[in-house]
This record gives structure tokens, sequence and C-alpha cells, in this order.
């Protein structure tokens, strides 16, 4: 969903400046599209990008598209995913249509719009009065020649421009949701802003060069989009409030608003742990939602690098208000921070996993141009790409070889844990291994790369084989068959609650009893629990998954 085009679009809508001169259309394109799915080779995604933004098919010689064409104007929304590419779509559609203006803006151009060689104009900002003002300036006024510098305007051919965009109030922008610019129906959900700003200065992240407040969105606009979104009877929404509780007021009253106008529809929130308490995470459990919280390492003097805290005993308490009210969160750890070893991104692992996460997210660190850490960076005697991705490269403390074994790390976490969907049973299963997660996760990575157990694409047989091949290994054979009813009972509710695909098993143990409390200390459980062979149906019935013996 192109949301920050879309909110440009609906300001040259709505600007006193602009409306009524300019027909504004959206596009949005997909690496994932059909069309695009088919081409490999990045320079025929281009063409193809720019005759569509043009509305001609390749066979169209360029002298017709010249003469036939209407688009005065075409504006590019420019992340890290798409710097490179949308720079050659704007190439070829000046190829094609030499005369139209091509403008730049977003958080790869905010963060050095200067760079930039195929575009006429870049923006440095927030766009929704900087583009409005550039396109009445070059196309409304009398003598376009007459420019007048506009801030956060870079002009590419003469290199003037300077500062950032003055930032709208957000009681003053249009909602493209509400003007009709997006429709949420075409994409199955939305991505919705509630405030812009964050409180925090995190150095690898954009924000960290911004201004330290927060700047909310009126609740009579946000009200009339949560409306809509029901209305248009949405699956979900991406919230994308880099910090949703740091007014936990408002955050209370706006979990109140959707539980009222949007029951049933699910929410992804970013939070920070250490604006959780009981009353907040009761308030979280009232909706279906899902909670990302960036811990990002568990070392504080390796998060005080990048202008972070962490109090472990305050994190590891409103975590737990979490599991308390049965809130589903993950977690966000990030490998190569100045300062950081392989061995601590371990122990960040193990500190992570032990508080039962539904998810754990690893992702190297990007050294993103316009970031504070970009600024510090060199001064880490860090190495990194320069072109997107940006990853890191090398540090003092994390060697190439290091950021190879976190990235083997992190693709065994994913596949076993996140999409294995381990949390209900991964630490019952791993306590009689006497192992500590990251050291199971480096094994199964190597088991990855020996016998590409990924080939199978089947969760349960994946886990199976390689939890059987552990407990064997440390002969814990007479644990092994609830361990593997655990798994695969959980794995069963598990799919089912996310998809409603039903599951028929033959399992040793009564389900009932597979899936008390009893059953959170495994060699208890075998001593003490009788087995009682079964087959077991798990189902979607009326109050959500369920099962039945058969």
């Amino acid at each position: 969903m192109p949301l920050g085009a879309a909110c440009i679009a609906s300001a040259i809508k709505s600007s006193p400046q602009t409306t009524g001169h300019f027909a504004v259309e959206l596009r949005d394109f997909s690496l994932e599209d059909a069309a695009l799915c088919r081409l490999t080779d990045d320079a025929e995604k281009a063409a193809y990008i720019a005759r569509a933004l043009l509305g001609v098919s390749a066979d169209v010689e360029r002298k017709t598209v010249q003469q036939d064409c209407a688009p005065v104007a075409v504006c590019f929304s420019v992340y890290v995913w798409n710097h490179v590419l949308l720079e050659t779509v704007a190439h070829e559609v000046k190829k094609l249509l030499p005369d139209v203006v091509c403008i730049a803006g977003g958080p790869e151009v905010t963060a050095n719009p200067a760079v930039f060689t195929q575009f006429d104009y870049t923006i440095a900002g927030q766009g929704e009065g900087a583009v409005p003002a550039l396109l009445a300036e070059l196309f409304l006024q009398d003598n376009a020649k007459n420019y007048k510098p506009i801030a956060g305007v870079y002009a590419v051919s003469t290199k003037q421009g300077a500062g950032r965009a003055l930032p709208c109030l957000p009681n003053e922008l249009s909602s493209p949701y509400l003007d009709g610019t997006l429709d949420v129906s075409k994409y199955g959900g939305a991505l919705w802003e509630l405030a812009r700003g964050c409180p925090f200065k995190c150095s690898y992240c954009y924000e960290s060069k911004g201004e330290q407040k927060i700047a909310y969105f009126p609740m009579e606009r946000l009200e009339k989009e949560i409306e809509l979104f029901a209305a248009k009877k949405i699956l979900q929404v991406f919230v994308l409030d880099p910090t949703y509780n740091a007014n936990k007021q408002r955050a209370v009253q706006m979990l109140r608003t959707i539980a009222k106008k949007a029951p049933g529809m699910f929410f992804y929130f970013e939070a920070r742990a250490e604006f959780i308490d009981r009353e907040l995470a009761r308030a979280f459990a009232t909706i279906p939602c899902a909670l990302q919280i960036g811990l990002q390492s568990a070392d504080p003097a390796v998060l005080k690098n990048v202008h972070r805290t962490l109090d472990k005993k305050i994190f590891v308490r409103n975590i737990g208000y979490l599991n308390e009210a049965g809130v589903t969160f993950g977690f966000d750890l990030i490998y190569g921070l100045p300062g950081d070893t392989y061995a601590g991104f371990c122990k960040s692992i193990d500190f992570a996993l032990s508080l039962y996460p539904n998810n754990l997210e690893l992702f190297c660190l990007s050294v993103l141009p316009g970031t504070t850490l970009h600024d510090d960076a060199a001064g880490f005697g860090m190495e990194w790409e320069q072109m997107p991705p940006y990853h890191v490269l090398k540090t003092p403390q994390f060697s190439e070889r290091d950021l190879s074994k976190a990235e083997k790390l992190a693709r065994a976490v994913n596949l076993f844990y996140n999409d294995g969907r381990a949390v209900p049973w991964f630490n019952t299963m791993l306590f009689p291994l006497h192992k500590k997660p990251s050291a199971f996760f480096e094994e199964f990575a190597q088991e990855i790369v020996k016998s590409a157990v990924p080939a199978a694409n089947d969760n349960d047989t994946m886990q199976l084989e390689f939890v059987r091949a552990q407990y064997k290994a440390r002969h814990l054979d007479k644990l092994l068959p609830a361990c593997e009813d655990f798994i695969l009972m959980n794995n069963a509710v598990s799919r089912c609650t996310a998809t409603g695909k039903e599951t028929h098993l033959t399992l040793r143990f009564h389900p009932d009893d597979i899936m008390s409390e009893y059953a959170t200390d495994l060699p208890f459980f075998v001593q003490h629990c009788g087995r009682q062979k079964c087959r077991v149906r798990v189902f979607s019935g009326k109050n959500g998954t369920d099962w039945r013996t058969e």
C-alpha cells in the first residue's frame, strides 16, 4: 500500500495552491505483480513501469508518446528497497517524455537529496506542503522562469536547495482514505498513521534527526477512518506510529475506540516495553492485536552506543504483564550494532526467547544515510555498504565471518521458531536438553546447510526430525513421545488459529493433558501423566480453535 505517495496525492487535491488545477492519479507497483514477476532484468522492469506510468504499450514509438501523453509531472516515493529501481524508472520516463517533470521524496531522498541525478527536483522532509507549492511554482505562475525557492526543495540541474520542507500540522492534512485517494478494499488491509514523530533518538533510525516530539492526528479524523475500515470489512491494520504507547492515556482511548468501532479487525502495533503497565496490557487484550517491541539488544552498554536504554528488570516485569493478559507480542533484535559481538548477539537471543515472544525478528544493521549512526559510524570503526540496503560489513568487534554466522542464525530462528510457530512449546522442549536457545539454533543452522531442511516445506516434519535427533543424542528417549505430541498438538492449534486449517492427529497422550499447565514441565508430565492413544481432530469452532477426540 503506497500510503506515503497517497498522502502527497491527497495534498495536491486539497491544497489551496493546486486544488482544481491538476488531475491527480495514484499509480502503485509491486515486484510481486504478475507482469513484473515475468521480467528478470531490472532494466526491463524499469522500462515496464515507465510505460505503465505514461499509459503506453511497448510497441508505441517515442514520437507518439510525446504527442499524446498528458502527464506534466510524476512524483516518486523513494525508500531503501526501491531507490535504485526508481532512479532508472525516472530515466526511462524522461526518454519517453522529455518534458515531464520528475519529483522525488521519501526517506531516502530526505537523507541526502543532492545525490540523486535522474529526477528534476527532490524534496527533503514531509512533502504535503512542499509538493503543491512546487507544482504551483512550475505550472501555475505566469512566468515559470521566476522560480522562487521553497524550503526543502532541491533543483537537481542547478544543485540549489537547502533545509527540510516545513511540516504541516496533522489537523491541516487531508486523509487519503476519506477523500477516496486510497481504496483499502483493494489491499485487504491498511497502513494507519495515528501520529507523526518520535520522542526517542535511536541513532540507527530516520527519526534520530527529527524533532523529539509527537504530532497527533485529530481523533475525529481517526474515528472516521476506523469506521471506513470497518465498513470496507478489511482484515488487518498496521499502525505506523514508531511508539504507539508513548502517550498511555491516548493509547488506551484509541484501543477502546477500536474495540467499539472495529471488533474483530486485527491490529499490529509497535510499542516500547518500558511504557507498558498492567492497565495498558489489559487494554491491548480487549482487541485482536499483536505488538512488536524493539529490544534490539539485551546489552545496555551496546544500546548506549545507539542512544537507547534498557533496564532488564523493568523490561521483564512489563513483558510479564503482556503474558499475564494473553497479548501476542514479538521482539526485534539487530546484529552488527557498534560495540556488539557475536557472543553478545547470542546472549540477546537467549534473553529474548526466555520471555516467550510470539516471534523473534533478527535484522542485520543498516547504516542508513540521514541518521545519526551514519554520522557516527566511522568513529566506531564500522564499514558498510554504500548503496541500499546499507548493511554493515564489519566492525572491530563483529567480523565479516561473525556477521555471516549471525545471518545463518537469524535464518534458523525464522524457519524453526517463527515460521514453525514454536512459541507454545519451545522452552518446554528445550529445558531437558540443558541448552541455551542460541546454541540450539546454531546446530539447527548447521543442519539446514547439511540436509536442505527447508525444501520439505513441512514445519512439523522439519521440527520433529531435528528434535528427535537432539533428544536421542542426549539419551532422552523416554521424554520423546510426549515432546512429539506437544509439538504436533500445539502446531495444529496454532495453524488452525492462524489459517482456520483443520488437522487430524494420532497422539499418545490425551489432548486435554497436553494443553494443560502440567505440560510446561516435560519430565513431570511424563512421570505423572498416563498414556492414552487417541485420534484427535483440531478445528475452528464457534468460540475459536477447538479439539475433539475421535
